[in-house]
């Protein structure tokens, strides 16, 4: 299921929202016009590699610090449709999420669930020496988020049927529910899988660190979700 916009208005403009989607997208532009054989290079250098954190092995030729490499890696991404998947979703969920916080606290909320998502990844292989990169892992937190915030709001949802497609309105709860399943899922799957690939652990550990961080983030004002009408 893609999804393609949401139901829930927004009561301001989403500064954060579209300065995070900007910085992303100045990035990826940089990296993309460096050429296939450079951008490695580009994701290396600002990646987040396990072992480095946790001192298994020595990574060379960096200017800064592995601790940096955990806001860095945030912003880097390893492909076109890496990089507009997560935008996508940004866009759709970060908007609401961003009005029911407000502007500084959805950017400390972003930030703490894409560090949440690292440990996350981490953890599972701490000597990995692949790097980790994307904002998947600070989108999954406020996806967390908008299912505690807003589970009925409806989502114009592309579901792929083999040959054909079919535009519907789901319920958030719907999907976002199968989202992370999915994460679920594969997780588990590739839980002794070591290489390259999707990120699964840390999507499921930025959306558990939403979960967790929305009481202590969003307004007072805003009502859970399941005090909200239906829309």
């Amino acid at each position: 299921m893609i999804p393609l916009k949401d139901n829930i208005p927004t009561r301001q403009v989403p500064i954060v929202t579209l300065v995070i989607i900007g910085l992303n997208s100045y990035v990826y532009l940089k990296e993309f016009l460096l050429g296939p054989l450079a951008s490695q290079r580009f994701i290396f250098y600002y990646g987040l590699i396990p072992c480095g954190m946790t001192g298994a092995c020595q990574v060379a030729g960096r200017a800064f610090s592995s601790e940096l490499t955990l806001f860095t890696s945030m912003f880097v991404h390893a492909g076109f449709f890496h990089f507009a998947g997560n935008m996508l979703y940004l866009w759709i969920f970060g908007n609401n999420v961003e009005d029911s916080m407000g502007r500084g606290r959805f950017t400390i909320f972003y930030l703490l669930s894409g560090l949440g998502a690292a440990v996350a990844q981490i953890l599972p292989d701490p000597a990995s020496r692949v790097p980790m990169v994307g904002a998947s892992g600070a989108i999954s937190g406020v996806l967390g988020a908008y299912l505690l915030l807003f589970p009925r709001a409806r989502v114009l949802t592309l579901i792929p049927l083999g040959f054909f497609t079919q535009v519907a309105e789901i319920p958030a709860v719907i999907v976002l529910g199968f989202w992370i399943v999915v994460q679920l899922f594969n997780g588990l799957l590739t839980f002794n899988f070591q290489g390259g690939g999707v990120a699964w652990f840390a999507h499921i550990g930025g959306f558990a660190v939403g979960i967790l961080l929305v009481g202590l983030f969003k307004r007072r004002t805003v009502p859970w979700g399941w005090q909200r009408r239906r829309v």
